[in-house]
């Protein structure tokens, strides 16, 4: 299943995982192409949030394949590190480091892994956060931020590694509703950047606005893939129409 003409970037192919008995991911075939956002649903437990931290490693994928950006995802731990350099992941729960400020958090992996030196981390930094809108809170700590800030601190320094891909797993989900627009409108700016993004969200406005095309996911499988146009007023699956009217009518 693909998205359109795009070259792809990410190519999943007939991926299987399994947890201990639980078959947690069955036959995943998807490809994602360069610039494209994708938005994937579909109910809790259904294998969403397992299927993108396969395309970083965060979670091993036990059969099938998948190639990010031309690498081949294997044991081979060259790859998993060349991947990781080139994709950045934002969680639910903002996995920032409580002890660092704000800017220290953000410097931190381009001066390790990227070699890069402090002075130009800390100019990076500072021109990412002006463009999630908070260099103003460069010295603080995280603790002392809203939620909403906090995510959009996690936007920022997954974007200083410079990265082709953003993966998104529920971002705005652990947020106050209030909080949700601030990060989905980064969110939304870096889409118009033409960055590509895989994004785990029960957002549909987010989907209607943004999505090159919606993946819906069920029980470990990828149920439909269509553009938002046709996912949202003429889905052909029993289970996406049943999944849609619960989630729309909220």
């Amino acid at each position: 299943m693909t998205g359109g003409s795009a070259e792809p970037i990410i190519i999943m192919r007939d991926v299987h995982k399994w947890f201990g008995e639980f078959h947690v991911l069955k036959g995943i075939n998807l490809e994602v192409g360069k610039s494209q956002k994708v938005v994937v649903c579909g109910p809790s437990g259904s294998g969403k949030s397992t299927m993108i931290r396969c395309i970083n490693r965060l979670e091993e994928h036990q059969r099938g394949e998948i190639v990010v950006d031309g690498i081949e995802l294997t044991s081979d731990v060259k790859n998993v590190e060349a991947i990781r350099r080139e994709v950045g992941m934002v969680f639910q729960s903002f996995n920032l480091f409580p002890h660092l400020t704000v800017i220290e958090n953000l410097i931190l992996a381009p001066m390790w892994v990227r070699r890069v030196p402090r002075k130009e981390a800390e100019e990076l930094a500072m021109s990412l956060l002006e463009r999630v809108k908070i260099p103003e809170q460069a010295h603080k700590y995280p603790g002392q931020l809203s939620g909403g800030q906090q995510q959009r601190v996690a936007i920022a320094r997954a974007l200083c590694m410079k990265p082709k891909i953003m993966l998104f797993d529920e971002p705005t989900s652990a947020l106050d509703p209030e909080m949700v627009k601030e990060v989905l409108d980064v969110m939304i700016e870096l889409a118009n950047e033409g960055m590509t993004m895989v994004v785990v969200t029960h957002e549909m406005g987010f989907a209607k606005s943004v999505a090159d095309f919606v993946v819906f996911m069920d029980e470990g499988e990828i149920v439909e893939v269509a553009p938002p146009s046709v996912f949202f007023t003429n889905p052909k699956s029993d289970r996406t129409k049943l999944f849609l009217s619960q989630i729309l009518q909220h």
